[in-house]
This record gives structure tokens, C-alpha cells and sequence, in this order.
């Protein structure tokens, strides 16, 4: 990391998605500042001398040292994992199971660091440097070394673009709290955002600096009105209300934006939260006692057992959590539009509840007017569409029938595969299809008076009373696409991601040459047939 190197392979564009709904991750690039890709082997590239030395690359040599450090305790590959995670900010070695089990549990967020990482940390540097505040300028001094240690870790972490942020919103809040007034943490909040936006506008499009943000201002707005509705006598009902109470909170201020990007929703996020933050704190802080003892190898293998069987506990309890299969509810459709009138509803719901007036009471009937205005006229675009697709996938070959909201799928793909296959999940989601059926497809095919003939690698085509119709080229069929041309005369001819590259090249020469319409899904994306 922090390599400068030296190539001459010329860049490519990115390429934009090639299926309705799928994920763009063209424009997801461009949001960071990501415009251009190029592949490059062992031998295509030279390493320049670096002519100074970056923070990043600082902070990598560093982090390489510390890891090595703790490598030598024999910590368990998914123990290690975590502590990467929650402690050095790096989640590459955690397995695709674990990563799993954590967001099924609604616990993803304890190993990404983010805003509930830091604030834990802020919360515990600020205790540990209270005595500071009895020296002359004490307040000073301590707000000054607690950025100081935050930013410490933030360095340590790899400087990644969630952890400046939290860091960035936490020093705020730090030097706003030092002024002990009122509103100053809405305040802060809000400075940090738009600091941040001041240096990086496109942060604004950031997935995680939304959810960062959302969460709190749930947290700093809902909560005190949750947490009103009880009052709790003994002092640990009342530590497990307000805990409860937060959870809530800020999952009022992110749920509609989730399920808009991830579509699904862990029930059972309440008992994650509740069992594993309350001792997060304690495996933030023995995290960083036992980095700072493995670097100058003091640190006795006994406490490295000892926090390695915490990190080991707290992932068996996320496990089973993620188990609780019938609580965790998948492919759950939400618009953009749905999403916004989903946060003016919860907006102005609160609204009423802080201050019962006829004003807020006109507008959180109208903001339900809205949401169910917006779910009437989805329903009404769903229940009337029908289209017939061509998907692309490399290799293979999917077609879809859809007729309202059920969709029939014809493909190359066993049914197990097909399945998991994320091309139709995505689709499937954002069209809230209800029922998906697997089937097999004939050579001939129809759709809304048109006649679709599937060429497929046997290479059949002469085929009597077929009169201009739309040609599917899949498996790479052996054929004289000019001779087929001349005997069906077809308004569209289709490739698909089935077939070799050089077979489609011939095709698309041949088509311009007859001047017969050539669409290739790799290139121009699925071919949709709208009713």
C-alpha cells in the first residue's frame, strides 16, 4: 500500500450494469471518484521509488507490524479476523460465513469502525482523562488529548474513509462537549456533517456516511422521547431501557434507507444489540491493551487466551443468532420513493408525538396520505407489467417470462444455482415478484403477439409459419446466420452471454452487413420486450 508504479496497458472504461435492477457498480465507483479500470500481469507493470513516505503507507507498515505481533499468540483464523476488524479497521480475513452470520444477526455494524466504535472510545478516554480537568486549562488538555488519541486510532485503522468519518463527527461532538451547553451535540452533528461534505461533496452518496449520520440523529432525536414512556426505579432496568431504547432509535432512523439498499431486516437485531454492546466497550479497550502488549511482547499468553475465548463467545452468540432463520425476513422491496415518504412519515410522526398540535397532526395525516399514495400507485405499475427478457450472464443463458407479478425462468442453470442466482434476486426484488417458477422453453416462443424463436446450439431455425420473427442466439448454435436471415426475415436478432465472443463477432458483421437489427447482451445490456 502506498506503491507507486509505472504501466503503459492502456485503461478501460467501466462497465455499466447489464440487467434491470442490478447493482451499478459503475456509478458506485464514480461517486469515488473511480472513472477507469485496467488489468495488468506480473510483468506489466514497474515499482518506482517512493520519494517520500505517505500517512497511508505509514499507517500500513505500522498496522503489518502490530498483526505480525499478534500472529505469534495463536489466535484462531476467525478470532483474528475480529480483533482485524473491531481493533485495525481491516475486514479482508474474515470468511464469507462469519461476515454472513453477523448480517443476518443485525450485528454488522460491531465490525465495520464506525460512529458506535468511536463514540464507545470517546466515552472511555473522556472518563479515563477526567483528572486532567483539576490542572490549570485542565478542560483544554483533555479535550486536546482525547482527539489526539482518536485520531491516534484512526491512523491505526488505515485512515479509511468510514473511519475519518466517524472520527471527524466524534472530534466535533468532543470539542462541543467541553462547552456543556444545551443542543451542542445536534450542533456538532450537524458542523461535522457539513465539514465533511465542505471537503468530500460526494460523501454525500456514501452508503456508510448515510447510515453513520441517520443512526445518530435517530439516537439523538427519538430516543429521549422512547425512553420518556418508562421510568425504571432500579438502576439496571433503567441501563437495559435506555440500551433498548437506542437500539430502537436508531434503527427508526436507518430502516427505510436498509431496506432500500440491502432488502432485508434481522429481527432479531434488539437481542444482538443488547447482549453484545453493552461489553463492547470492555472488548474495545482490552482489544487495545492486548495490541499494545503483543507489540512489545509482553503480553502474557494467558490474557491472549482468555480475549481470544471472549472474541469466540461473542461470535458463537452471533451465530445462533443468525440461525433464527424465521426472524430474519429477505427480499423485502422498497422503492427510492417509498424510502423518502417512509422518513416523512417517521419524521412527522415523531413530530406529533414531541408536540400534540393541530399542525403536526395535519401533517402526519398527510405524510400517510403520501406513503400510502406511493405504495398504491407501485402496486397499480406492478399488477399491469408484463415483458419478456433476455438476461445477461457470462457463460449462460437466462430468459424471463414475466406477467404481472409472477415470473416464469428459462436457463441453461441447474435450479439450485438459479436459485441463488443475484441477477434474478435483484429483479425479482425491486419488481415485487411473488412467485418465481423454473420451467423449460420450447424453440417457439410468444409474447404479447410477437413470435420469439430460441436458436439454441442443435441450430434449428427452418421452421414453417414463422414470419419476421425475434431471434435468440444461445449455446452457440452452428449456423449460417445469413442463410437465416434470408429464410425468416427476423425483426431483431439477440446474443446472449452464452456464446463465444468470436461467434458473436461473425454475427454482428453478418447482421450489418444485411442490415438486420444485431443486439448483444454483453454489450448493449438485457433485451427487454415490453407489453
Amino acid at each position: 500500500m502506498g506503491n507507486r508504479i509505472f504501466i503503459t496497458t492502456p485503461f478501460k472504461e467501466l462497465i455499466p450494469p447489464l440487467n434491470p435492477h442490478q447493482f451499478d457498480y459503475k456509478q458506485y465507483l464514480a461517486k469515488q471518484y473511480v472513472y477507469h479500470q485496467v488489468f495488468i500481469d506480473d510483468h506489466q507493470f514497474k515499482k518506482l521509488e517512493n520519494s517520500k513516505l505517505s500517512l497511508i503507507s505509514l499507517s500500513a507498515h505500522i498496522r503489518g507490524k502490530i498483526q505480525d505481533s499478534l500472529k505469534k499468540y495463536h489466535f484462531t483464523n476467525d478470532e483474528f479476523a475480529v480483533i482485524n476488524a473491531l481493533l485495525l479497521g481491516q475486514r479482508q480475513e474474515i470468511s464469507k460465513e462469519l461476515l454472513e452470520s453477523y448480517t443476518n444477526a443485525g450485528a454488522i455494524h460491531i465490525l465495520a469502525i464506525s460512529g458506535l466504535h468511536v463514540g464507545i472510545l470517546l466515552l472511555l478516554l473522556s472518563y479515563l482523562l477526567k483528572p486532567l480537568e483539576n490542572l490549570p486549562h485542565g478542560t483544554i488538555i483533555k479535550v486536546v488529548c482525547v482527539i489526539f488519541l482518536l485520531w491516534s486510532f484512526a491512523f491505526i485503522a488505515g485512515l479509511s474513509a468510514s473511519v475519518v468519518r466517524a472520527v471527524t463527527m466524534f472530534t466535533f461532538v468532543a470539542i462541543g462537549l467541553s462547552f456543556k451547553r444545551k443542543k451542542v451535540i445536534e450542533f456538532s452533528l450537524i458542523s461535522s456533517m457539513l465539514f465533511l461534505l465542505l471537503i468530500k461533496p460526494m460523501f454525500l452518496f456514501d452508503v456508510g456516511f448515510q447510515l453513520s449520520y441517520l443512526a445518530v440523529f435517530g439516537i439523538v432525536w427519538v430516543q429521549p422521547l422512547l425512553y420518556s414512556i418508562w421510568t425504571p426505579k432500579l438502576r439496571f432496568l433503567d441501563k437495559g431501557w435506555q440500551l433498548f431504547t437506542v437500539s430502537i432509535a436508531a434503527q427508526a432512523g436507518i430502516l427505510p434507507i436498509s431496506l432500500y439498499y440491502f432488502h432485508q431486516f434481522p429481527g432479531l437485531f434488539i437481542l444482538s444489540n443488547l447482549i453484545i454492546i453493552p461489553f463492547l466497550g470492555t472488548i474495545l479497550f482490552g482489544g487495545i491493551v492486548i495490541i499494545i502488549l503483543a507489540t512489545f511482547n509482553i503480553l502474557p499468553q494467558f490474557l491472549a487466551n482468555i480475549y481470544g475465548s471472549i472474541i469466540s463467545l461473542m461470535n458463537y452468540f452471533v451465530s445462533w443468532v443468525s440461525k433464527q432463520e424465521v426472524f430474519l425476513l429477505k427480499e423485502l422491496s422498497m422503492s427510492f420513493e417509498a424510502m423518502i415518504a417512509w422518513y416523512i412519515f417517521i419524521i412527522f410522526l415523531f413530530q406529533l408525538w414531541f408536540r400534540k398540535t393541530y399542525n403536526n397532526i395535519v401533517l402526519f395525516l398527510t405524510s400517510t396520505i403520501i406513503l400510502q399514495g406511493v405504495y398504491l400507485y407501485e402496486k397499480s405499475q406492478r399488477v399491469n407489467k408484463s415483458e419478456f427478457i433476455v438476461f445477461h450472464k457470462s457463460r449462460y443463458s437466462i430468459l424471463g417470462e414475466r406477467n404481472r407479478n409472477k415470473l416464469n425462468v428459462f436457463s441453461s442453470l441447474n435450479d439450485s444455482i438459479l436459485l441463488q442466482e443475484k441477477i434474478l434476486q435483484s429483479y425479482r426484488v425491486a419488481q415485487g415478484i411473488i412467485s418465481k417458477n423454473i420451467d423449460s422453453i420450447s424453440y417457439i416462443a410468444s409474447f404479447n403477439n410477437k413470435q420469439i424463436l430460441i436458436v439454441d446450439s442443435l441450430g434449428m431455425y427452418q421452421i414453417k409459419k414463422l414470419k419476421n420473427p425475434i431471434v435468440v442466439l444461445k449455446n452457440n448454435p452452428k449456423i449460417n446466420l445469413s442463410r437465416l436471415i434470408y429464410w425468416l426475415k427476423p425483426k431483431q436478432i439477440i446474443a446472449d452471454g452464452s456464446n463465444y465472443k468470436s461467434y458473436i463477432n461473425g454475427w454482428k458483421e453478418t447482421c450489418y452487413k444485411q442490415k438486420t437489427p444485431f443486439w448483444y447482451t454483453g454489450q448493449n445490456g438485457a433485451y427487454i420486450i415490453k407489453e
